[in-house]
């Protein structure tokens, strides 16, 4: 696994690719994002503007999960940015409607958190699945990017729960069937 920053010799980074075990290491972004198969944006929303076009090459062809929210912006997603910079990247909106308590406790009450999800079908969609899957959550996806408002709806939901309710951000919605 390879972490970008701006600083990648920096204290936070290599304390966290020292947490995360000797798989881990940290790169500038433009290396990281050039040595991936699969990129995630897990950072502050504000900041995909400069960052998108800045190795926009190198996103070319990678599959592009976006996990940022930039709260109070319309859209909170980066989805539209990352496609237009990369057209031939195959863009998902996942890990944004939970907060990262989830992705740390997947289980809340004993019961399994939903992760709900957006992006292309065919093989991509099978590993960003699994992806989810391997952090524990469930995979639900909603569609494909017709559907980011639905996905938007649910994350606008979830910081209201958490923050205008002051409820615990160990919270997640639950997609139940028979």
């Amino acid at each position: 696994m390879v972490l970008g920053s701006r600083d990648p010799a920096g204290e936070r980074p290599q304390a966290l690719a020292a947490e995360l075990g000797e798989k881990a290491r940290v790169a500038t972004v433009a290396d990281a994002v050039r040595a991936a198969q699969v990129v995630v944006f897990a950072i502050p929303g504000a900041g995909m503007t400069t960052t998108v076009p800045a190795i926009a090459a190198a996103l070319e062809g990678k599959i592009v999960l976006d996990a940022t929210n930039n709260v109070g912006a319309q859209p909170a997603h980066s989805v539209d940015l990352i496609a237009a910079a990369a057209p031939s990247a195959q863009v998902f909106r996942a890990f944004s409607t939970l907060g990262w308590e989830n992705f740390a406790a997947p289980l809340i009450g004993g019961v399994q958190v939903d992760l709900f999800y957006a992006g292309p079908a065919g093989d991509a969609d099978a590993l960003v699945a699994a992806l989810i899957a391997d952090i524990g959550l469930r995979a639900v996806r909603v569609g494909d990017r017709a559907q980011l408002d639905l996905l938007e709806g649910l994350t606008a939901l979830w910081f209201t729960f958490v923050f205008q309710q002051g409820r615990s951000r160990h919270l997640a919605f639950k997609l139940i069937s028979d």
